[in-house]
């Protein structure tokens, strides 16, 4: 069998693109089609700073988890996980601590397949294939709670995938969902695009995204800050990703392409 046979379920129309085989070529990986790295090549006529978005996206995620087990969390739920590239929640989690426990949801098969792949003999990560707007599927998925200690704190993570959502969705109600799940001292680990920045680049990457499998759907600061309901966002707010308590402060205003994406940490009271 070759490697492309394990990571190409049967199911994959290689010719609708998708926004989690988009954002791995953004990200420098190889688990995507010709569709996809076309329309990702629109994309970045769209958008010229999108790898940068990506590459702070990502980073963003790495402190995020980071923060979450200086804070002593040690279970995360990762929806809208995408496809493993370098930097994955569970090996930063075990780099902190090896029994932290990890169970990522998404619903494209590539990246399901993928992640089964890498989390093949791991006890403590698993994959759960299950769309983000059915709540009740993950939240009570046997993986899931074989895992998951749902009477402790877990750190919830939805980075750059709540932009899917259409706001007709009335995604704060979905969010809301998972929140009511969660144990006091949870975390929401969130960042999404927004037009607030740069309205003309950001109106030409969701005219783009039409054409795929995964419509993008930005939100105003507002917005987002409404998705953290019943959470006490922590410093320094609702912020561009590349400021979202960086490692290199001096540098972070610099960032090209930091303020594309608005990024945050809520704790759940």
């Amino acid at each position: 069998m070759t490697e492309q046979a394990t990571w190409v379920p049967d199911d994959v129309d290689e010719e609708v693109p998708s926004a989690a085989r988009l954002y791995d070529y953004l990200l420098g990986g190889a688990h995507n089609f010709a569709a996809d790295r076309a329309l990702a090549e629109k994309f970045l006529a769209a958008l010229p700073s999108a790898r940068d978005v990506a590459r702070l996206n990502r980073a963003f995620l790495r402190r995020a988890v980071v923060f979450l087990a200086d804070q002593g969390i040690r279970q995360f739920l990762d929806v809208g996980s995408g496809i493993p590239t370098v930097g994955n929640v569970h090996e930063i989690a075990h780099d902190i601590d090896p029994q932290a426990r990890v169970v990522y949801v998404d619903h494209e098969s590539v990246a399901v397949a993928h992640s089964q792949l890498l989390l093949d003999g791991n006890d403590n990560a698993t994959i759960v294939q299950a769309d983000l707007l059915e709540p009740d599927a993950i939240l009570q998925h046997p993986e899931t709670r074989r895992l998951l200690d749902f009477s402790q704190p877990i750190g919830l993570i939805m980075a750059g995938v709540i932009h899917f959502v259409p706001h007709e969705a009335d995604a704060p109600a979905i969010i809301a969902a998972y929140r009511d799940a969660l144990a006091p001292g949870s975390y929401l680990a969130l960042s999404h695009f927004t037009a607030d920045i740069s309205p003309d680049e950001m109106a030409g990457v969701v005219e783009i995204m039409r054409r795929s499998s995964d419509p993008i759907h930005p939100r105003t600061r507002a917005e987002i800050t409404e998705l953290f309901a019943g959470f006490e966002i922590v410093e320094p707010g609702i912020v561009g990703t590349a400021l979202w308590r960086p490692d290199r402060p001096e540098q972070a205003a610099d960032e090209p392409g930091g303020s594309q994406i608005y990024a945050g940490v809520g704790r759940k009271l």
